[in-house]
């Protein structure tokens, strides 16, 4: 089994960005399970994005990184090779970032789509 990568390091520090939310640990709690089971994995993971989703699409600072934590946890497990758990991640980044896309408007969308980039 490979180390988890990315996850034991400080993410923001390793990105340079200084995190507002609980994201990225709420999907590692969802997700921690995926290294012994995918299919749990990927309920738990589906389950916090439509919690974290439907609480914040409204707010563009919580919005954004909901997005950022979910294309850099796309990248984590492909890294760690369970695709599956990769694919479940990028349907998601798809969806929140089409919404966000698609609904966001002048500086809030400047913002989504500078941070983003």
């Amino acid at each position: 089994m490979k180390a988890l990568g990315i996850r034991k390091c400080n993410i923001a520090e390793q990105l340079g960005y200084n995190m507002k939310t609980t994201f990225w640990q709420d999907f590692c709690i969802a997700d921690g399970c995926g290294v012994y089971d995918t299919d749990k994995a990927i309920d738990a993971i589906k389950d916090t994005y439509k919690r974290a989703f439907d609480e914040w699409k409204d707010d563009v600072e919580y919005l954004t990184e909901l997005v950022m934590v979910l294309n850099w946890k796309i990248w984590e497990w492909v890294s760690l090779e369970n695709e599956d758990i990769g694919r479940a991640y990028d349907k998601l980044w798809r969806e929140a970032d089409g919404w966000a896309c698609d609904n966001l408007k002048g500086d809030d969308l400047s913002y989504f789509l500078k941070a983003t980039d």
